[in-house]
Protein backbone atom coordinates (compact mmCIF):
# COMPACT_ATOMS: atom_id res chain seq x y z
CA UNK A 1 0.00 0.00 0.00
CA UNK A 2 1.45 3.37 -1.06
CA UNK A 3 1.91 6.19 1.46
CA UNK A 4 -1.05 8.18 0.01
CA UNK A 5 -3.38 5.18 0.03
CA UNK A 6 -2.27 4.31 3.57
CA UNK A 7 -3.17 7.79 4.84
CA UNK A 8 -6.54 7.65 3.01
CA UNK A 9 -7.23 4.27 4.65
CA UNK A 10 -6.41 5.59 8.14
CA UNK A 11 -8.58 8.69 7.60
CA UNK A 12 -11.51 6.50 6.51
CA UNK A 13 -10.94 4.14 9.45
CA UNK A 14 -10.87 7.15 11.83
CA UNK A 15 -14.16 8.35 10.28
CA UNK A 16 -15.87 5.01 11.03
CA UNK A 17 -14.41 4.70 14.55
CA UNK A 18 -15.39 8.31 15.30
CA UNK A 19 -19.02 7.59 14.34
CA UNK A 20 -19.05 4.47 16.57
CA UNK A 21 -17.53 6.27 19.57
CA UNK A 22 -19.84 9.26 19.04
CA UNK A 23 -22.88 6.99 19.08
CA UNK A 24 -21.74 5.20 22.27
CA UNK A 25 -21.09 8.54 24.00
CA UNK A 26 -24.42 9.96 22.82
CA UNK A 27 -26.35 7.02 24.28
CA UNK A 28 -24.38 6.56 27.51
CA UNK A 29 -22.83 9.91 28.52
CA UNK A 30 -24.69 12.70 26.76
CA UNK A 31 -28.26 11.39 26.98
CA UNK A 32 -28.94 13.36 30.18
CA UNK A 33 -27.77 16.68 28.68
CA UNK A 34 -29.57 16.09 25.40
CA UNK A 35 -32.84 15.17 27.17
CA UNK A 36 -32.69 18.30 29.35
CA UNK A 37 -31.99 20.46 26.27
CA UNK A 38 -34.87 18.80 24.34
CA UNK A 39 -37.28 19.22 27.28
CA UNK A 40 -36.24 22.87 27.73
CA UNK A 41 -36.84 23.48 24.00
CA UNK A 42 -40.31 21.92 24.23
CA UNK A 43 -41.19 24.08 27.26
CA UNK A 44 -39.93 27.23 25.52
CA UNK A 45 -42.11 26.48 22.47
CA UNK A 46 -45.17 25.88 24.67
CA UNK A 47 -44.58 29.14 26.55
CA UNK A 48 -44.08 31.01 23.25
CA UNK A 49 -47.52 29.84 22.09
CA UNK A 50 -49.11 30.95 25.38
CA UNK A 51 -47.33 34.33 25.20
CA UNK A 52 -48.48 34.76 21.59
CA UNK A 53 -52.11 34.27 22.67
CA UNK A 54 -51.97 37.14 25.18
CA UNK A 55 -52.46 40.63 23.84
CA UNK A 56 -51.66 42.48 27.09
CA UNK A 57 -47.87 42.27 27.44
CA UNK A 58 -47.98 44.21 30.71
CA UNK A 59 -50.27 41.72 32.51
CA UNK A 60 -49.03 39.66 35.48
CA UNK A 61 -49.71 36.39 33.61
CA UNK A 62 -47.63 37.51 30.61
CA UNK A 63 -44.73 38.56 32.82
CA UNK A 64 -44.88 35.20 34.65
CA UNK A 65 -44.73 33.35 31.33
CA UNK A 66 -41.79 35.52 30.29
CA UNK A 67 -39.95 34.67 33.56
CA UNK A 68 -40.62 30.95 33.08
CA UNK A 69 -39.32 31.18 29.51
CA UNK A 70 -36.11 32.86 30.70
CA UNK A 71 -35.61 30.04 33.26
CA UNK A 72 -35.92 27.34 30.58
CA UNK A 73 -33.59 29.27 28.23
CA UNK A 74 -31.03 29.29 31.09
CA UNK A 75 -31.48 25.53 31.63
CA UNK A 76 -30.89 24.91 27.91
CA UNK A 77 -27.85 27.20 27.80
CA UNK A 78 -26.30 25.70 30.96
CA UNK A 79 -26.68 22.15 29.64
CA UNK A 80 -25.29 23.11 26.24
CA UNK A 81 -22.25 24.69 27.95
CA UNK A 82 -21.74 21.61 30.12
CA UNK A 83 -22.04 19.34 27.07
CA UNK A 84 -19.43 21.40 25.19
CA UNK A 85 -17.02 21.09 28.14
CA UNK A 86 -17.40 17.31 28.12
CA UNK A 87 -16.71 17.27 24.37
CA UNK A 88 -13.52 19.33 24.68
CA UNK A 89 -11.08 16.36 24.58
CA UNK A 90 -12.58 15.33 21.22
CA UNK A 91 -12.96 18.79 19.68
CA UNK A 92 -9.40 19.57 20.76
CA UNK A 93 -8.06 17.00 18.26
CA UNK A 94 -9.77 18.65 15.28
CA UNK A 95 -9.05 22.17 16.60
CA UNK A 96 -5.30 21.45 16.75
CA UNK A 97 -5.33 20.06 13.20
CA UNK A 98 -7.32 22.99 11.79
CA UNK A 99 -5.01 25.48 13.53
CA UNK A 100 -1.98 23.73 12.03
CA UNK A 101 -3.61 23.90 8.59
CA UNK A 102 -4.40 27.61 9.02
CA UNK A 103 -0.76 28.11 10.03
CA UNK A 104 0.28 26.67 6.65
CA UNK A 105 -2.35 28.03 4.25
CA UNK A 106 -1.50 31.78 4.28
CA UNK A 107 2.27 31.43 3.66
CA UNK A 108 1.61 28.63 1.15
CA UNK A 109 -0.83 30.79 -0.85
CA UNK A 110 1.53 33.78 -0.74
CA UNK A 111 4.74 32.01 -1.78
CA UNK A 112 3.22 29.77 -4.46
CA UNK A 113 1.10 32.56 -5.97
CA UNK A 114 4.06 34.99 -6.15
CA UNK A 115 6.14 32.30 -7.88
CA UNK A 116 3.22 31.34 -10.14
CA UNK A 117 2.48 34.91 -11.27
CA UNK A 118 6.18 35.74 -11.70
CA UNK A 119 6.58 32.67 -13.92
CA UNK A 120 3.49 33.61 -15.94
CA UNK A 121 5.34 36.85 -16.64
CA UNK A 122 3.56 39.88 -18.06
CA UNK A 123 0.32 41.32 -16.79
CA UNK A 124 -1.51 40.43 -20.04
CA UNK A 125 -0.94 36.72 -19.38
CA UNK A 126 -2.13 37.14 -15.77
CA UNK A 127 -5.25 38.91 -17.06
CA UNK A 128 -5.89 36.16 -19.64
CA UNK A 129 -5.63 33.35 -17.10
CA UNK A 130 -7.67 35.40 -14.60
CA UNK A 131 -10.40 35.94 -17.22
CA UNK A 132 -10.66 32.20 -18.00
CA UNK A 133 -10.65 31.38 -14.28
CA UNK A 134 -13.47 33.82 -13.47
CA UNK A 135 -15.49 32.55 -16.47
CA UNK A 136 -15.42 29.04 -15.00
CA UNK A 137 -16.10 30.28 -11.46
CA UNK A 138 -19.15 32.36 -12.43
CA UNK A 139 -20.55 29.56 -14.62
CA UNK A 140 -20.06 26.92 -11.89
CA UNK A 141 -21.59 29.21 -9.23
CA UNK A 142 -24.68 29.86 -11.38
CA UNK A 143 -25.00 26.13 -12.14
CA UNK A 144 -24.82 25.30 -8.41
CA UNK A 145 -27.31 27.99 -7.37
CA UNK A 146 -29.71 27.09 -10.20
CA UNK A 147 -29.52 23.35 -9.47
CA UNK A 148 -30.33 24.02 -5.80
CA UNK A 149 -33.29 26.16 -6.87
CA UNK A 150 -34.65 23.52 -9.29
CA UNK A 151 -34.27 20.56 -6.92
CA UNK A 152 -35.78 22.27 -3.85
CA UNK A 153 -38.81 23.14 -6.03
CA UNK A 154 -39.09 19.51 -7.14
CA UNK A 155 -38.59 17.96 -3.67
CA UNK A 156 -40.36 20.71 -1.64
CA UNK A 157 -38.93 19.43 1.70
CA UNK A 158 -40.28 22.42 3.66
CA UNK A 159 -43.87 21.34 2.90
CA UNK A 160 -43.30 17.59 3.15
CA UNK A 161 -41.57 17.61 6.57
CA UNK A 162 -44.15 19.68 8.52
CA UNK A 163 -41.58 20.74 11.11
CA UNK A 164 -42.76 22.78 14.12
CA UNK A 165 -41.81 26.36 13.29
CA UNK A 166 -39.44 28.22 15.62
CA UNK A 167 -40.77 31.16 17.59
CA UNK A 168 -40.17 34.67 16.28
CA UNK A 169 -38.41 35.26 19.65
CA UNK A 170 -35.78 32.66 18.73
CA UNK A 171 -32.25 34.04 18.65
CA UNK A 172 -30.30 32.05 16.07
CA UNK A 173 -27.01 33.77 16.84
CA UNK A 174 -26.56 34.38 13.11
CA UNK A 175 -26.21 38.05 12.24
CA UNK A 176 -27.14 38.97 8.71
CA UNK A 177 -24.95 41.14 6.53
CA UNK A 178 -26.14 43.75 4.09
CA UNK A 179 -24.62 43.87 0.62
CA UNK A 180 -22.23 46.78 0.82
CA UNK A 181 -19.69 47.76 -1.83
CA UNK A 182 -17.43 49.10 0.92
CA UNK A 183 -17.43 45.73 2.75
CA UNK A 184 -16.88 43.88 -0.52
CA UNK A 185 -13.83 46.02 -1.35
CA UNK A 186 -12.56 45.65 2.24
CA UNK A 187 -12.54 41.87 1.77
CA UNK A 188 -10.46 42.19 -1.39
CA UNK A 189 -7.98 45.03 -0.78
CA UNK A 190 -5.68 44.58 2.24
CA UNK A 191 -4.71 47.59 4.35
CA UNK A 192 -1.86 45.53 5.78
CA UNK A 193 -0.30 42.38 4.37
CA UNK A 194 0.69 41.20 7.86
CA UNK A 195 -2.90 41.63 9.08
CA UNK A 196 -4.21 39.66 6.07
CA UNK A 197 -1.71 36.88 6.84
CA UNK A 198 -2.56 36.92 10.56
CA UNK A 199 -6.32 36.69 9.96
CA UNK A 200 -6.03 34.24 7.01
CA UNK A 201 -7.91 36.57 4.65
CA UNK A 202 -7.12 34.52 1.55
CA UNK A 203 -8.61 37.01 -0.92
CA UNK A 204 -6.49 39.86 0.46
CA UNK A 205 -3.36 37.68 0.34
CA UNK A 206 -4.20 36.88 -3.29
CA UNK A 207 -4.55 40.61 -4.12
CA UNK A 208 -1.14 41.46 -2.60
CA UNK A 209 0.51 38.39 -4.15
CA UNK A 210 -0.70 39.39 -7.63
CA UNK A 211 0.91 42.83 -7.31
CA UNK A 212 4.08 41.36 -5.83
CA UNK A 213 4.34 38.61 -8.46
CA UNK A 214 3.82 40.95 -11.44
CA UNK A 215 6.36 43.43 -9.99
CA UNK A 216 8.87 40.58 -9.44
CA UNK A 217 8.54 39.54 -13.09
CA UNK A 218 8.84 43.18 -14.23
CA UNK A 219 12.30 43.76 -12.67
CA UNK A 220 13.83 40.97 -14.75
CA UNK A 221 17.11 39.40 -13.60
CA UNK A 222 16.93 40.80 -10.05
CA UNK A 223 13.54 39.16 -9.61
CA UNK A 224 14.96 35.66 -10.23
CA UNK A 225 16.50 35.63 -6.73
CA UNK A 226 13.06 36.36 -5.23
CA UNK A 227 11.43 33.63 -7.34
CA UNK A 228 14.04 31.04 -6.31
CA UNK A 229 13.73 32.04 -2.66
CA UNK A 230 9.91 31.84 -2.58
CA UNK A 231 9.99 28.60 -4.59
CA UNK A 232 12.26 27.09 -1.90
CA UNK A 233 10.02 28.42 0.90
CA UNK A 234 6.95 26.89 -0.83
CA UNK A 235 8.67 23.49 -0.97
CA UNK A 236 9.58 23.75 2.73
CA UNK A 237 5.92 24.54 3.59
CA UNK A 238 4.74 21.60 1.47
CA UNK A 239 7.12 19.40 3.45
CA UNK A 240 5.59 20.78 6.67
CA UNK A 241 2.18 19.94 5.15
CA UNK A 242 3.26 16.31 4.89
CA UNK A 243 4.03 16.28 8.62
CA UNK A 244 0.74 17.99 9.51
CA UNK A 245 -1.32 15.59 7.36
CA UNK A 246 -0.12 12.66 9.49
CA UNK A 247 -2.29 14.14 12.25
CA UNK A 248 -5.40 14.14 9.98
CA UNK A 249 -6.80 10.73 11.11
CA UNK A 250 -6.82 11.90 14.76
CA UNK A 251 -8.59 15.13 13.74
CA UNK A 252 -11.18 13.22 11.70
CA UNK A 253 -11.78 10.82 14.59
CA UNK A 254 -12.29 13.69 17.07
CA UNK A 255 -14.51 15.74 14.74
CA UNK A 256 -16.83 12.84 13.86
CA UNK A 257 -17.09 11.57 17.45
CA UNK A 258 -17.95 15.09 18.69
CA UNK A 259 -20.64 15.68 16.05
CA UNK A 260 -22.38 12.32 16.61
CA UNK A 261 -22.02 12.53 20.43
CA UNK A 262 -23.70 15.93 20.38
CA UNK A 263 -26.35 15.45 17.67
CA UNK A 264 -26.93 11.72 17.99
CA UNK A 265 -28.36 9.62 15.19
CA UNK A 266 -31.89 10.78 16.09
CA UNK A 267 -31.28 14.06 14.23
CA UNK A 268 -30.79 11.94 11.10
CA UNK A 269 -34.27 10.45 11.46
CA UNK A 270 -35.93 13.82 12.15
CA UNK A 271 -34.24 15.49 9.21
CA UNK A 272 -33.74 12.37 7.07
CA UNK A 273 -35.82 13.79 4.22
CA UNK A 274 -34.00 17.12 4.06
CA UNK A 275 -30.52 15.58 4.49
CA UNK A 276 -31.27 12.87 1.91
CA UNK A 277 -32.63 15.32 -0.66
CA UNK A 278 -29.81 17.80 -0.09
CA UNK A 279 -27.10 15.16 -0.46
CA UNK A 280 -28.75 13.63 -3.54
CA UNK A 281 -28.83 17.13 -5.10
CA UNK A 282 -25.15 17.53 -4.19
CA UNK A 283 -24.34 14.18 -5.81
CA UNK A 284 -26.14 15.38 -8.95
CA UNK A 285 -23.95 18.52 -8.90
CA UNK A 286 -20.83 16.30 -8.65
CA UNK A 287 -22.00 14.31 -11.68
CA UNK A 288 -22.73 17.48 -13.68
CA UNK A 289 -19.34 19.04 -12.84
CA UNK A 290 -17.50 15.79 -13.63
CA UNK A 291 -19.43 15.48 -16.93
CA UNK A 292 -18.46 19.06 -17.91
CA UNK A 293 -14.90 18.21 -16.84
CA UNK A 294 -15.04 15.09 -19.04
CA UNK A 295 -16.03 17.18 -22.08
CA UNK A 296 -12.85 19.25 -21.60
CA UNK A 297 -10.37 16.83 -19.98
CA UNK A 298 -11.71 13.59 -21.54
CA UNK A 299 -10.80 10.39 -19.64
CA UNK A 300 -8.26 12.15 -17.43
CA UNK A 301 -11.09 13.57 -15.33
CA UNK A 302 -11.47 10.14 -13.67
CA UNK A 303 -7.77 10.10 -12.78
CA UNK A 304 -8.25 13.55 -11.22
CA UNK A 305 -11.23 12.40 -9.15
CA UNK A 306 -9.24 9.36 -7.96
CA UNK A 307 -6.44 11.67 -6.78
CA UNK A 308 -8.93 13.87 -4.93
CA UNK A 309 -10.16 11.04 -2.66
CA UNK A 310 -7.97 12.01 0.28
CA UNK A 311 -8.58 15.81 0.13
CA UNK A 312 -12.34 15.16 -0.21
CA UNK A 313 -12.41 12.81 2.82
CA UNK A 314 -10.41 15.33 4.88
CA UNK A 315 -12.73 18.20 3.86
CA UNK A 316 -15.84 16.09 4.52
CA UNK A 317 -14.85 14.76 7.93
CA UNK A 318 -13.47 18.05 9.29
CA UNK A 319 -16.22 20.15 7.59
CA UNK A 320 -13.44 22.43 6.32
CA UNK A 321 -12.40 22.76 2.67
CA UNK A 322 -9.44 24.82 3.94
CA UNK A 323 -8.11 21.70 5.71
CA UNK A 324 -7.82 20.00 2.31
CA UNK A 325 -6.11 22.96 0.58
CA UNK A 326 -2.43 21.89 0.84
CA UNK A 327 -3.17 18.29 -0.22
CA UNK A 328 -5.41 19.46 -3.09
CA UNK A 329 -2.57 21.67 -4.33
CA UNK A 330 -0.09 18.80 -4.20
CA UNK A 331 -2.40 16.35 -6.00
CA UNK A 332 -3.20 18.87 -8.77
CA UNK A 333 0.52 19.34 -9.48
CA UNK A 334 1.01 15.57 -9.53
CA UNK A 335 -1.98 15.30 -11.89
CA UNK A 336 -0.07 17.46 -14.38
CA UNK A 337 -1.25 21.02 -13.72
CA UNK A 338 1.61 23.53 -13.84
CA UNK A 339 2.44 25.09 -10.46
CA UNK A 340 1.91 28.60 -11.85
CA UNK A 341 -1.71 27.74 -12.77
CA UNK A 342 -2.43 25.82 -9.54
CA UNK A 343 -1.07 28.59 -7.33
CA UNK A 344 -3.13 31.17 -9.24
CA UNK A 345 -6.49 29.39 -9.64
CA UNK A 346 -6.81 27.45 -6.38
CA UNK A 347 -6.55 30.40 -3.92
CA UNK A 348 -9.08 32.36 -6.01
CA UNK A 349 -11.35 29.32 -5.97
CA UNK A 350 -11.43 29.33 -2.18
CA UNK A 351 -12.97 32.80 -2.33
CA UNK A 352 -15.05 32.74 -5.53
CA UNK A 353 -15.84 29.12 -6.36
CA UNK A 354 -17.52 27.46 -3.38
CA UNK A 355 -19.94 25.29 -5.36
CA UNK A 356 -21.22 23.30 -2.38
CA UNK A 357 -22.00 26.46 -0.42
CA UNK A 358 -23.77 27.98 -3.46
CA UNK A 359 -26.02 24.95 -3.84
CA UNK A 360 -26.87 25.03 -0.13
CA UNK A 361 -27.81 28.71 -0.19
CA UNK A 362 -30.71 28.42 -2.65
CA UNK A 363 -31.75 25.03 -1.27
CA UNK A 364 -31.83 26.23 2.36
CA UNK A 365 -33.39 29.66 1.63
CA UNK A 366 -36.32 28.16 -0.28
CA UNK A 367 -36.68 25.34 2.28
CA UNK A 368 -37.25 27.96 5.01
CA UNK A 369 -39.77 29.80 2.78
CA UNK A 370 -41.64 26.52 2.14
CA UNK A 371 -41.66 25.69 5.87
CA UNK A 372 -43.45 29.00 6.56
CA UNK A 373 -45.82 28.50 3.63
CA UNK A 374 -44.43 31.56 1.82
CA UNK A 375 -44.84 31.29 -1.93
CA UNK A 376 -42.16 32.97 -4.04
CA UNK A 377 -42.83 33.52 -7.73
CA UNK A 378 -40.32 32.38 -10.37
CA UNK A 379 -39.15 35.99 -10.80
CA UNK A 380 -38.62 36.35 -7.03
CA UNK A 381 -36.66 33.10 -6.93
CA UNK A 382 -34.40 34.23 -9.79
CA UNK A 383 -33.90 37.57 -7.98
CA UNK A 384 -32.96 35.62 -4.83
CA UNK A 385 -30.49 33.56 -6.86
CA UNK A 386 -28.80 36.70 -8.23
CA UNK A 387 -28.65 38.31 -4.76
CA UNK A 388 -27.03 35.15 -3.37
CA UNK A 389 -24.58 35.18 -6.27
CA UNK A 390 -23.44 38.71 -5.34
CA UNK A 391 -23.54 38.59 -1.54
CA UNK A 392 -21.70 35.26 -1.33
CA UNK A 393 -18.67 36.72 -3.13
CA UNK A 394 -18.13 39.45 -0.56
CA UNK A 395 -17.76 37.54 2.69
CA UNK A 396 -14.94 35.07 2.15
CA UNK A 397 -13.47 34.20 5.52
CA UNK A 398 -16.59 35.07 7.56
CA UNK A 399 -17.44 32.29 10.09
CA UNK A 400 -20.55 30.27 9.10
CA UNK A 401 -20.60 32.32 5.90
CA UNK A 402 -23.42 30.34 4.24
CA UNK A 403 -25.84 30.95 7.14
CA UNK A 404 -24.84 34.63 7.34
CA UNK A 405 -25.61 35.12 3.63
CA UNK A 406 -28.90 33.21 3.90
CA UNK A 407 -29.96 35.36 6.90
CA UNK A 408 -29.42 38.57 4.92
CA UNK A 409 -31.12 37.24 1.78
CA UNK A 410 -34.29 35.75 3.29
CA UNK A 411 -34.90 39.00 5.23
CA UNK A 412 -35.09 40.80 1.86
CA UNK A 413 -38.06 38.57 0.93
CA UNK A 414 -39.81 38.93 4.33
CA UNK A 415 -39.03 35.33 5.30
CA UNK A 416 -38.58 35.10 9.11
CA UNK A 417 -34.90 34.88 10.05
CA UNK A 418 -35.92 32.64 12.97
CA UNK A 419 -36.37 29.96 10.28
CA UNK A 420 -32.60 29.49 10.36
CA UNK A 421 -33.16 27.69 13.67
CA UNK A 422 -34.60 24.81 11.60
CA UNK A 423 -31.15 24.27 10.07
CA UNK A 424 -28.63 25.22 12.76
CA UNK A 425 -28.85 21.81 14.46
CA UNK A 426 -27.96 19.89 11.30
CA UNK A 427 -25.67 22.54 9.76
CA UNK A 428 -22.46 20.68 10.79
CA UNK A 429 -23.70 17.58 8.94
CA UNK A 430 -24.54 19.64 5.85
CA UNK A 431 -21.28 21.58 6.07
CA UNK A 432 -19.39 18.31 5.61
CA UNK A 433 -20.99 17.79 2.19
CA UNK A 434 -20.53 21.45 1.23
CA UNK A 435 -16.82 21.35 2.07
CA UNK A 436 -16.22 18.15 0.08
CA UNK A 437 -18.06 19.63 -2.93
CA UNK A 438 -15.98 22.81 -2.74
CA UNK A 439 -12.82 20.68 -3.10
CA UNK A 440 -14.25 18.86 -6.15
CA UNK A 441 -15.30 22.15 -7.77
CA UNK A 442 -11.93 23.86 -7.24
CA UNK A 443 -9.86 20.88 -8.39
CA UNK A 444 -11.91 20.68 -11.62
CA UNK A 445 -11.61 24.45 -12.14
CA UNK A 446 -7.81 24.30 -11.84
CA UNK A 447 -7.50 21.32 -14.20
CA UNK A 448 -9.83 22.91 -16.80
CA UNK A 449 -8.00 26.27 -16.78
CA UNK A 450 -4.68 24.37 -17.12
CA UNK A 451 -6.11 22.57 -20.17
CA UNK A 452 -7.40 25.83 -21.70
CA UNK A 453 -3.95 27.37 -21.24
CA UNK A 454 -2.22 24.35 -22.83
CA UNK A 455 -0.35 23.84 -19.55
CA UNK A 456 -1.63 20.34 -18.67
CA UNK A 457 1.12 17.74 -18.83
CA UNK A 458 1.24 14.03 -18.01
CA UNK A 459 0.91 12.86 -14.38
CA UNK A 460 4.06 13.08 -12.23
CA UNK A 461 3.54 9.67 -10.62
Amino acid sequence: MSKNNRLTFFIFLALVLGVILGYVLNVNSFGTYNNKITNADAQIKTLDIKMGERTDTASVQYLQLKTQRAEHVKIRRDNETEREKKLEPLTLLSDIFLRLIKMIVAPLVFTTLVVGVAKVGDIKAVGRIGGKTMLWFMSASLLSLFLGLIMVNIFRPGEAMNLPLPSSHEDTGIHKVALSMKDFIAHIIPKSMTEAMATNEILQIVAFSLFFGVATAAIGEKGKIIIEFFDSVAHVILKVTGYVMNFAPFAVFGAMAAIIAKQGLSVLSTYALFIGEFYSTMLLLWLLLIFIGYLILKGRVFNLMNRMKEPVIVAFSTASSEAAYPKTMLQLERFGCKDKIVSFVLPLGYSFNLDGSMLYMTFASLFIAQSYGIHLSFQQQITMLLILMLTSKGIAGVPRASLVVIAGTIATFNIPEAGLALLIGIDPLLDMGRSATNVIGNSLATAVVSKWEGELTGPLD
